[in-house]
């Protein structure tokens, strides 16, 4: 039943239509609607409800955002300077950090208890320093609108000027150091709304009330330009997404739910900036050093995130060379976290593992080439594909085929071959040695709201890395010297 345009009541049998096809509401949905709540309905997922009270704290806070949105134009670059460095300066108060880390020991301790991953959930000494270092980054930097390219006609001229998105959407998975990320936006005069996972609802919380919210005071800026949703549900993070008063979604967080909300933002026509795992690969060729293979190797699996290494491709006629230094660096990998390891290995490589030294904390499990787009979420013990294939040229067919065209590093010392593999591959991140480097703030000295590039290879216009001072937009100016130009 629908009054004044809304849903009143619904039944189990009532149908909507998703991806072509009509399908029942059911009687889940069904009996939880409430007059005022609102339906989505997604192709990969079904219908999704959203309680009134979540849309209306979105459309609340978006409010919020735009009226901050609006004064910011009058907002200069001193004073955005001046908040990047009150909140550095707050977030590095012994006083102050010891009040947030008491709320993060309790959200870490929640999280485990639940039997949840805390990798990314603690606040840490190394965290804070990083959160610092970014809002020193963002303080330096400057926005000035000039033009940046002028086209002059006789009697006239156009200037073409970079200019602010608006409201910034974040849906962030449970990692405190999102704010030095997520404010960001700010240098270029955006403003966010972002929802952060419940694990870290109050540790985020705790650094808005003794971080954020008094530096943005301090400097003159709207406080309405960044705003925490009050809700750790995920109906927020829906009722978000399908604002279309959002000039920009972005999402953070593991592959299938990243996926979700950007369907849901494209559905309600928002730009989405997506960023999900990725795993990296490496393909190892003709290489004198093994000692360097091994390092590599060592160093893109010191804990897992999206640039960890995953898959291993070695090509045939260095496998009798190159697999035992592959092993070892993913023991060395494994003994530096005190864990084990494991390794999905091909039917060629199953056949030569007997004749090298393979630890006995290790565990082998066959895969066929058809598997590799699998991503291995490890919490603690090294997880990395390898196989073996005829040449760089076939590893970089399997990159492009089962990837998520994502990071791909060549290691050989054949120049000539590393650059055919650097023309051939869809992969938007390429190098030749350890594959943690894909990281804004470490590669660019730009703190990251992002790498978008994890599942589609490339993006339209503008490189992987996601960062503050990217999200604007183009707007042009004309100027008339002579009253008697016409067309």
């Amino acid at each position: 039943m629908v009054r004044h345009g809304a849903l009143v009541k619904i039944s189990p049998h009532d149908k909507v239509l998703i991806d072509g096809l009509l399908v029942d509401i059911g009687e889940e949905i069904a009996s939880a609607f409430s007059e005022g709540d609102r339906l989505i309905a997604v192709p990969s997922s079904g219908l999704l409800r959203i309680p009134k009270s979540e849309s209306d704290a979105v459309r609340s806070c978006i409010d919020v955002a735009i009226s901050a949105f609006e004064e910011m134009s009058s907002v200069d670059d001193a004073q955005i300077s001046h908040f990047y460095a009150g909140f550095a300066r707050r977030l590095n108060d012994v006083d102050i950090f010891d009040e947030i880390s008491a709320v993060n020991d309790r959200d870490v301790t929640r999280a485990k208890t639940s039997g949840r991953s805390t990798t990314r959930l603690i606040l840490s000494e190394s965290m804070r320093h990083d959160m610092i270092e970014a809002l020193h980054i963002w303080e330096k930097l400057g926005t000035a609108n000039v033009a940046t390219e002028t086209i002059s006609h006789d009697g006239w001229q156009i200037e073409s000027h970079i200019a602010p998105l608006g409201v910034v959407g974040f849906v962030f998975e449970g990692r405190p150091n999102v704010f030095a990320d997520a404010t960001g936006v700010l240098r270029s005069r955006n403003v966010c709304v972002f929802r952060i996972g419940s694990d870290a609802f109050e540790t985020a919380e705790a650094i808005m009330r003794l971080c954020v919210v008094p530096s943005l005071a301090d400097a003159g800026i709207p406080i309405g330009s960044v705003i925490l949703l009050p809700s750790k549900t995920h109906a927020s993070a829906w009722a978000l997404f399908s604002d279309r008063r959002l000039s920009l979604a972005v999402a953070r967080g593991s592959g299938p739910s990243v996926a979700l909300l950007g369907e849901i933002a494209q559905q309600h026509g928002i730009p989405a900036s997506l960023h999900g795992t990725g795993g990296a690969w490496m393909v190892v060729s003709n290489i004198a050093d093994v000692n360097r293979l091994k390092n590599v190797i060592q160093c893109s699996l010191d804990r897992k995130v999206c640039n960890t290494l995953n898959t291993v491709v070695i090509i045939r006629s260095t496998l009798k060379q190159s697999l035992q230094a592959v092993i070892d660096g993913i023991s060395l990998a494994a003994n530096q976290r005190k864990a084990n390891a494991v390794i999905h290995v091909d039917s060629q490589i199953s056949e030569v593992l007997s004749s090298i030294v393979l630890p006995p904390s290790f565990s082998t499990v066959l895969i066929d080439h058809d598997s590799l787009g699998s991503e291995w979420e490890w919490e603690n013990d090294p997880e990395v594909s390898i196989v073996v294939v005829d040449d760089v040229a076939s590893a970089v067919l399997l990159f492009n085929r089962y990837s998520p065209s994502f990071v791909l590093s060549v290691i050989s010392d054949d120049d000539q071959e590393i650059e055919r593999a650097w023309r051939a591959s869809n992969a938007p991140f390429f190098g030749d040695g350890m594959t943690r480097w894909v990281d804004g703030q470490y590669a660019l000295r730009k703190p990251e709201l992002g790498l978008s590039n994890w599942q589609n290879g490339r993006t339209f216009a503008r490189g992987g890395i996601l960062s503050g001072d990217s999200i604007f937009t183009v707007r042009y100016r004309m100027r008339q010297s002579d009253p008697n130009v016409k067309r």
